[in-house]
């Protein structure tokens, strides 16, 4: 069994448009206790089956398209059955689909007998998605560039509040809604980076920030959860990646369940999650 761990983006920031179409941005990822897992198993062909409605188990999958290259890549032709107890909701800007295809990176190199390197998985991963990397070594990270450039951060232990709306969320749709007046000079994402350093929560909670919220607020609550989040007792709030999931940051683990237990209601899911510091890809010890 692997255990793939989200992330939020404590801060993300979109310094220009690139010569190839894509959006350069400055961020910085966390992994979080909310966790995916993975049984991976030998079969004769790839195939993934999902415990949650709503999630591909077809070629667009990223666990399935992780497997599909690290075949081609390693002339191993055997297949594998993917049973995922999907726990990351689908769509939501925590980067589930990345952190699964990470975790069936590192299985099937054990599974398979490869026992390739983390940097030789992560030159692989980059081909299923930019932010797949990070989630080889988790913890905190600045990354850079189109997301792929990492460089490890260190930083308190947070205890965190999510809140999303039920409502999946288009990464391209979020982008494409980006206009000039959205980018910036990632003053935003090196003031996070410095509260990072200091190890004070307070101050992380004061500097989070995505500039992503106003492309996604025309057609998801994104305002009234930070607003909520705030008014019972959050101690700052931002959107993570291209959302529509919002986070609070909270006072204590204790505080981030009692503000889960006040927002949790019929239209909205709410998790109280711990930071990670270690990797966000764990494999169950005989595994």
């Amino acid at each position: 069994m692997v255990s793939a761990a989200a992330k939020v983006n404590l801060a993300l920031e979109i310094l220009g448009k690139r010569v190839d179409g894509y959006h350069e941005i400055t961020t910085v990822l966390q992994a979080v206790d909310l966790a995916d897992r993975l049984v991976l198993e030998d079969a004769d062909v790839l195939e993934l089956r999902a415990s949650a409605p709503g999630v591909p188990t077809d070629g667009s999958n990223l666990a399935l398209r992780a497997a599909r290259a690290l075949g081609e890549a390693s002339g191993v032709a055997r297949g594998v059955r993917i049973t995922l107890d999907k726990r990351i909701p689908v769509a939501a800007g925590l980067g589930g689909g990345s952190a699964d295809a990470a975790a069936v990176l590192v299985g099937l190199s054990r599974l398979w007998g490869l026992r390739w390197p983390v940097a030789r998985l992560a030159d692989l991963a980059v081909s299923l998605g930019m932010d797949v990397p990070f989630f080889f070594r988790g913890g905190a990270a600045l990354a850079t560039g189109r997301g792929e450039r990492l460089e490890p951060l260190r930083g308190p232990a947070l205890a965190l509040v999510l809140v999303n709306p039920r409502l999946p969320a288009s990464t391209a749709e979020a982008y494409g809604r980006v206009t000039a007046e959205m980018y910036s000079d990632g003053g935003r994402t090196r003031a996070l980076c410095a509260a990072l350093r200091s190890r004070r929560p307070l101050r992380v909670a004061a500097a989070v920030w995505n500039a992503l919220e106003p492309a996604l607020e025309p057609g998801y609550p994104i305002t009234r959860m930070k607003a909520a989040l705030l008014a019972q007792g959050a101690l700052g709030a931002a959107m993570s990646g291209s959302g529509p999931t919002v986070f609070g940051v909270a006072r204590s683990f204790d505080h981030a369940r009692q503000i889960r237990t006040r927002l949790t209601r019929g239209s909205w899911a709410c998790w109280a999650v711990r930071t990670l510091g270690g990797p966000a890809i764990r494999v169950a010890a005989g595994a």
